[in-house]
């Protein structure tokens, strides 16, 4: 029984239209799903990923309006990985970026630069075997395009705290000093600790919530008895409609959970339509009106989308 690498990856905005623009313009992903947060509807849960909405390349955003920014510490991811296939790839994102004002820098493996709100991302080298995931965009050729998950980068001021646990409750790898590997027969990546800044990490803008790792259906309850068994305080299965949720915090404190892979977006929508309207699950279908009228109005499809669908 292994995970099959990352399944999301979920952070904080206070301004959708700009991570809108910012993830579905500059990035060239496709929002998959626009839906609320479950365990508080009068806010965005907004999806980006690959055409499909696959798991392994979904970046996903709670929007709380007027957040004040965050700040990765201690127990927090503080850099979400993305696959690229190629040096001139790398190449093509630091002249996109820069032209768009956004800084890079390199990195251990690549190429790093954050958001507007601050969330840090590299672009990194991969010749992994994972069938690549990717995003259509007329501004970004197929080959540059990015590819889904590498993994995430975490501070933790022990991470020896984590070995066991990750090892022997969750099946990760070890690939050196604070490094793992969490790889199933189809799909995986890398999992990291860094040390943390000094000072005390704090929820908001631009940081992340969780970090989910991917699951089959039918393993996800061996996998809540593992993490229980190993001393985690898992929460019960939690029905999420388009997947199956357990969290539960790692000994070093970063936020994880294992999402199962499906049922998926197009459970209720057109797969050529995700993320085009409000999706609410059932149980929030009562409040459709009065959410419409106070969630943020957002500028999504692009109008290049909606003439390639005519």
């Amino acid at each position: 029984m292994k995970l099959e690498g990352v399944h999301h990856i979920t952070a904080i905005t206070a301004d959708a239209p700009r991570n809108v623009e910012f993830y579905t313009g500059l990035l060239g992903l496709r929002m998959v799903k626009r839906t609320v947060n479950q365990d508080d509807p009068t806010v965005y849960h907004l999806f980006y990923g690959d055409e499909d909405g696959s798991p392994g390349m979904d970046l996903t955003f709670f929007e709380y309006p007027g957040a004040a920014p965050g700040r990765a510490g201690d127990g927090m991811v503080h850099r979400i990985l993305w696959r690229v296939g190629s040096h001139d790839t790398l190449g093509f994102w630091q002249e996109r970026l820069a032209a768009a004002d956004v800084s890079t820098r390199s990195g251990e493996g690549g190429l790093v630069f954050a958001d507007p709100e601050g969330l840090e991302h590299e672009l990194v080298l991969s010749d992994a075997p994972d069938p690549p995931l990717r995003a259509d965009s007329p501004e970004i050729p197929a080959e540059h395009a990015l590819l889904g998950f590498e993994g995430a980068r975490a501070y933790a001021s022990d991470p020896g705290r984590s070995e066991a646990f990750l090892e022997g409750a969750l099946g990760f790898e070890p690939d050196g000093e604070g490094r793992w590997t969490v790889r199933g027969p189809h799909r995986g990546g890398t999992w990291v600790y860094d040390a943390p800044p000094p000072g005390a990490p704090v929820q908001g803008a631009g940081s992340v919530h969780h970090i989910a790792f991917a699951s089959p259906p039918d393993e996800q309850d061996a996998w809540r008895g593992r993490a229980l068994e190993a001393g985690a305080h898992a929460t019960p299965v939690i029905d999420r409609f388009y997947f199956r949720s357990v969290y539960f915090r790692e000994p070093s404190g970063v936020l994880f959970e294992i999402a199962t892979i499906g049922p998926g977006f197009a459970v209720d929508e057109d797969e050529a339509h995700l993320g085009e309207r409000l999706s609410l699950p059932p149980k929030f279908e009562p409040l459709r009106e009065q959410l419409q009228d106070t969630l943020t109005p957002l500028s999504y499809p692009p109008a290049w989308r909606l003439a390639a669908r005519a």
